[in-house]
């Protein structure tokens, strides 16, 4: 008698972390697909996450290491590219003289501009596909205040049984 093959197995569920970060990196990967099409110059994936830090006014690197959660030599490789590809400068930190101030040049404005408009155009396609409610609904999630991270909480004890 012939035997049916296995059923497969019901995949795990996926936490929110891995699925946050799918998302991030459709919207990067898309970001970057719609930006090379345009002719804009070529950058990585750390250094669009470099420019979503960036702070109008300018921002130290030691910010934008902390802000992307990386090392500053990280942040560093990717301010450096950017500079070179004249999309960033460096300017002096009126608040301290060892700090230089990291910010857009004009054609990084315009590349900011233009990423900007790409990433609503995105999100149309996004509430397209999957809905605007739930487009609407995965907004309001995220904006909502999370708190502080938690901390630990102390090991409990497990409740003592009644005697039967």
């Amino acid at each position: 008698m012939p035997t049916s093959p296995p059923s497969p197995q019901p995949s795990p569920r996926r936490n929110l972390p891995q699925l946050l970060g799918d998302a991030r990196r459709w919207f990067e990967e898309a970001l970057l697909t719609a930006m090379n099409a345009a002719g804009g110059p070529p950058v990585t994936s750390a250094q669009v996450q470099l420019f979503a830090v960036l702070d109008t006014e300018g921002t130290t690197v030691a910010a934008l290491a902390r802000r992307m959660g990386v090392t500053r030599q990280t942040a560093h490789q990717a301010v450096h590219g950017l500079v070179s590809a004249g999309l960033l400068e460096q300017a002096p930190d009126p608040a301290s003289a060892r700090q230089r101030l990291i910010r857009r040049t004009p054609a990084g404005e315009r590349a900011h501009h233009q990423a900007e408009r790409l990433l609503q155009d995105l999100e149309r396609q996004l509430a397209a596909r999957i809905g605007h409610d739930a487009v609407n609904a995965l907004r309001a999630a995220l904006e909502a205040p999370w708190g502080p991270a938690p901390t630990p909480a102390a090991p409990s004890t497990p409740a003592a049984t009644p005697p039967t």
